[in-house]
């Protein structure tokens, strides 16, 4: 299990974003390759570009670290041989460690059946070996920025759901207390009724 961050190398990263605000933090990202040579380059030039890369070097492995920590992404190559990277990406799911992530299946430049695979299975996106790294960074990015848009847009609309039922449980209370303020009035004006006609037994006896 290894860790990678930015170096002294690294691109500089701004303070502050565009607009003066604080800058976007860093992707978290956990690249699954049994490939110590694979995993050490690719990892290097992501962390330039500004992810915080984890590394695991099975499947087995990336599920133990995905109990404690939490990633964006998820780099699993589709030829893993202990436990292959489609069964890898199906047991993390199962298993719910990762359920905002977004998932890469890694494959050859000349699979394309892996690709299709890669996809039919769930996976958000496919990318071959080797790597253009500008492309890849602009497509995990793009991805990261989709979920996170779709994430907001459930939270939205759970929090719309909870406002409705909020809503209902308030018409309910208010058309119970109507109801109990139109009982309550129903027997006023019997009691009214009634101490009348009692008034008016009284006059008819006194006379």
């Amino acid at each position: 299990m290894q860790f990678w961050k930015r170096d002294s190398i690294s691109r500089p990263q701004q303070a502050q974003g565009p607009d003066g605000g604080r800058a976007p933090r860093r992707l978290r990202l956990l690249l699954v390759d049994e490939d110590a040579t694979s995993r050490a380059v690719v990892a290097r030039r992501l962390s330039h570009l500004g992810y915080d890369v984890a590394l695991a070097e099975s499947g087995f492995t990336a599920l133990n670290m995905l109990v404690t920590r939490p990633v964006d992404i998820i780099l699993i190559d589709m030829g893993l041989a202990l436990l292959p990277g489609l069964t890898t990406m199906r047991k993390i799911r199962a298993a719910g460690l990762a359920e905002n992530a977004c998932f890469v299946m890694i494959g050859g430049r000349n699979d394309r059946v892996s690709a299709v695979d890669a996809l039919d299975a769930g996976a958000d996106d496919h990318v071959v070996k080797p790597f253009d790294f500008d492309l890849l960074d602009a497509r995990l990015r793009h991805l990261c920025a989709r979920a996170e848009q779709v994430g907001a847009l459930a939270r939205h609309n759970a929090e719309l759901d909870a406002r409705i039922a909020r809503r209902a449980l308030e018409l309910v209370e208010t058309r119970d207390a109507l109801a109990e303020m139109q009982a309550d009035r129903a027997r006023l004006v019997s009691s009214i009724q009634a101490l009348h006609d009692e008034i008016a037994r009284l006059n008819a006896a006194r006379n």
